[in-house]
């Protein structure tokens, strides 16, 4: 919201979308829906959208943000656990696994900021086995791909939600 000269408030637009790779790589997006559907086999659906929400936010994908809160929520995620994974540190509640989870995700997500330090994974190989890690992996990686993909092209949820653009 913005405050307007008069003193009352308007919605700010979302940026334009600048292209719609449905549209113009129907080959490559079909493709990254199969990439999807595998990614998350085998994945606890709660620990998958927790991934996809916090991979989100780090990359700042609206879209993604906006998606993958909704689809936590519906799974029976709590609210206070979405709004406080930027300080999942300082919390109590998320367990251990989601914690190697959460700290797997951000070493993959900021790649460039030391790689995937040594702990970072050896930790979350201590709570998931190995096809579990491989899923988690899988999961991360693909996240960030369509984050990529909402922040290159400007997604919008504004236009999932039929919300002024």
């Amino acid at each position: 919201m913005t405050t307007t000269n008069d003193g009352t408030e308007a919605t700010v637009p979302a940026p334009a979308q600048r292209i719609s790779l449905p549209d113009l790589a129907p080959e490559y997006y079909r493709a990254m829906y199969a990439v999807e559907r595998a990614a998350r086999q085998g994945v606890d659906p709660v620990l998958a959208e927790l991934v996809k929400v916090h991979a989100s936010m780090i990359n700042g994908c609206s879209f993604c943000i906006d998606m993958h809160s909704t689809d936590a929520l519906k799974n029976g995620e709590q609210q206070h656990r979405l709004l406080s994974l930027p300080a999942w540190r300082e919390t109590s509640w998320f367990t251990a696994g989601e914690r190697a989870a959460l700290a797997l995700t951000e070493s993959v997500t900021l790649l460039t900021q030391g790689h995937v330090p040594d702990a970072v994974y050896d930790e979350a190989a201590a709570h998931f086995e190995p096809a579990e890690l491989a899923q988690l992996i899988a999961l991360i990686v693909t996240i960030n791909a369509w984050n990529r993909i909402g922040v290159t092209s400007r997604l919008s949820p504004a236009a999932k939600q039929g919300l002024p653009r």
